[in-house]
């Protein structure tokens, strides 16, 4: 007969590695669609331009300014995962980054666009910061430098779709491509259902509690 305590190690093994994929996939997906809203407006820039009637030169302050807030998000969002947990705060940078795409469909003017492209830097560089905390600390040891692997090719695969989402530029215009994006929400959503919070972090805070006390 099979040990009734070797039996369950081996289920809770094969749960860890489930979940263990579920936080790379997550964390890739959220990470791929990112990257896809980053390059869907260079690749609308001349669009973008035209439908404001300024130059492309004032319209290129855009990925600018994504790429100077980034570095606010990382520290910001960092510190909070650390007080709030690595899962709420990736959840609601994806959110965020999800809603400011969308709105940037509807910017009324350049003024708009450019600081709603300055807020999505922000949610953009805690979203990178969060997410890689949350693999490093999730997956068993043997795991961390495949998924750090598999976590820096989701940049080019959201390079890669953003390319495929441009093909219908022409059916969507540069403003449906935008609302498109918005569809990053749905990872938010997969994590809420299916990633648990960082196991270090609980411990971390147990740890604390226990101090305290």
């Amino acid at each position: 007969m099979n040990d009734p305590a070797t039996t369950a190690q081996a289920r809770d093994g094969c749960d860890d590695i489930a979940t263990a994929r579920h936080v790379v996939a997550a964390s890739l997906l959220a990470w791929m669609l990112d990257a896809c809203d980053f390059f869907i407006v260079l690749f609308t820039l001349d669009d973008v331009a035209r439908s404001f009637h300024v130059s492309l030169e004032a319209v290129l302050l855009a990925p600018t300014l994504t790429l100077l807030t980034r570095p606010i998000g990382a520290f910001v969002c960092g510190r909070a995962a650390d007080r709030y947990g690595r899962k709420p705060v990736m959840i609601t940078t994806i959110m965020v980054y999800s809603l400011i795409e969308v709105l940037s469909a509807f910017a009324p003017t350049l003024a708009t666009f450019l600081c709603l492209r300055a807020l999505f830097g922000i949610a953009l560089g805690g979203e990178w910061g969060v997410g890689t905390s949350l693999i490093m600390e999730s997956v068993p040891a043997s795991w961390r430098g495949m998924a750090s692997g598999i976590l820096q090719a989701g940049y080019p695969a959201g390079y890669l779709l953003a390319s495929l989402a441009f093909l219908l530029l022409p059916v969507m215009g540069w403003r449906g491509l935008f609302v498109l994006g918005g569809s990053a929400l749905f990872s938010a959503l997969y994590i809420w259902l299916r990633v648990p919070e960082s196991p270090q972090w609980l411990a971390h805070q147990r740890a604390g509690g226990a101090g305290a006390a």
